[in-house]
């Protein structure tokens, strides 16, 4: 307690905004898991299970846009414990008895529990900008680039800490019995939250709005584009192709599957903190500046990424008559290459937008960013159940690839750095 009032007013909303962000995605990740194997368990195919993700993605889409006009009017803390209260009665409609879990019910629930994941997400994004102090130089931006990647690492981390936990409590009670069991949880932090953190947080001076919804930043509409076809070619495979294709092809327990894909998320999410260092912060003889990342590496790691789906593609092509243990080799050393690349470039994209967004009103401009992840999302759901029943995995990876590629085509237009500099001299 004493080291904790040591801590200065910054760090310590920093620290409820995080852990407020970490229960919040326990519980997502958990959810997710149960729902996908679960149903699968009772018989749906995989885009029917695709399917019950429908509303959760693309009321994503609605809330990130209308969710940062809203933080920018109330307050980001407001949003933030909103988007907890509706996580709390979404888990409670699946509470129901189960001959009520139809995939209408279900799709409502997922519906409020998506608008909950990102009014959640874009407030604790959105904090970030004020929360750490701009200096004017490139240490501030190092800084920031730390703090987000550390806030969103850490949370995918926890993501799939609840993936394993979705498969365990799956296995060990009913389903029931798990959600009721992190409602509970919620309701605490929820609590925690309301009491604890700052008021007004991120409130703009001046009123936006609801005509600024929409961006006005080239550089922001570029990464927003680059940010869609980045996640469309994760979620394309993983959401709901890889899971099924885990449990029928190689016949892996529930369990099994919410392990490894667990540990996949976990692994993913501690890249995703430590990618400042992978990226590389150059520094000048002095130390005091730094130059932080820009649209050139936002393309050079999109190229690295694309690598890895085409090889997965083509292993997989050439092991059609291999044994299963062939196979989930392959699978599992590739995923662990796209894990890490993906969550470099995840981590990257998280500091760009942050960096571009103007900070009064930053939740406007990260709504809207956030709006096109979510529509990312969408697309790759949708793909992942259709052109994995229609055509199986190789398809959607070769979707993947191609959704990278174009990520990267995008990234070549945004800022580079020598352009800033050059801007500036001139002036």
């Amino acid at each position: 307690m004493q080291h904790t009032s040591t801590l200065t007013p910054a760090l310590k909303q920093y620290l409820i905004v995080t852990g407020n962000y970490w229960a919040f995605t326990l519980t997502d990740g958990a959810l997710r898991m149960l729902v996908v194997l679960y149903f699968h368990q009772l018989g749906y195919n995989p885009l029917s299970i695709a399917m019950l993700f429908l509303f959760y993605e693309f009321f994503g889409v609605v809330t990130n846009l209308l969710g940062g006009w809203l933080g920018a009017r109330i307050g980001l803390n407001r949003t933030m414990n909103i988007g907890l209260f509706l996580q709390i009665i979404a888990l409670s409609m699946l509470l129901v008895p189960s001959e009520w879990l139809l995939i209408p019910w279900v799709m409502a629930a997922q519906a409020l529990s998506g608008i909950a994941k990102d009014l959640n997400k874009m407030s604790a994004k959105s904090a970030i900008k004020h929360l750490v102090p701009d200096n004017g130089n490139g240490t501030s931006q190092h800084t920031l680039y730390k703090w987000v990647a550390v806030l969103t690492g850490s949370k995918n981390a926890l993501k799939g800490v609840g993936f394993f936990l979705g498969g365990v409590l799956l296995t060990t009670l009913d389903f029931t019995g798990a959600i009721a069991s992190m409602a509970v949880m919620l309701v605490l932090v929820w609590l925690f939250s309301i009491t604890n953190l700052k008021q007004d947080l991120g409130k703009a001076k001046n009123k936006p709005r609801f005509n600024q919804l929409f961006s006005s930043s080239k550089a922001i509409n570029l990464l927003s584009a680059a940010r869609l076809f980045l996640f469309g070619a994760r979620d394309v495979w993983f959401v709901v192709a890889l899971p099924v294709y885990l449990a029928t092809a190689l016949d892996w327990e529930h369990w099994t599957v919410g392990s490894f894909l667990a540990l996949w998320i976990i692994a993913y999410g501690i890249v995703q903190s430590v990618a400042p260092y992978i990226t590389g912060i150059k520094t000048n003889s002095n130390r005091t500046n730094t130059t932080p990342p820009d649209g050139n590496s936002a393309v050079f790691w999109a190229s690295i990424l694309l690598l890895t789906p085409v090889a997965i593609a083509l292993g997989l092509t050439f092991a059609t008559d291999s044994s299963t243990t062939i196979t989930a080799g392959i699978l599992i050393i590739g995923l662990g290459l796209f894990g890490i690349a993906f969550a470099v470039n995840s981590s990257l994209h998280s500091y760009l937008i942050v960096s571009y967004a103007r900070h009064d009103g930053v939740s406007l401009d990260i709504g809207f960013y956030y709006m096109a992840n979510a529509m990312g999302r969408l697309i790759g759901t949708l793909l992942s159940g259709w052109l994995f029943q229609a055509y199986g995995l190789v398809t959607c990876l070769w979707v993947s690839a191609l959704f990278i590629a174009i990520a990267g085509g995008v990234s070549l237009l945004l800022p580079k750095n020598d352009d800033a500099r050059s801007r500036a001299a001139s002036h």
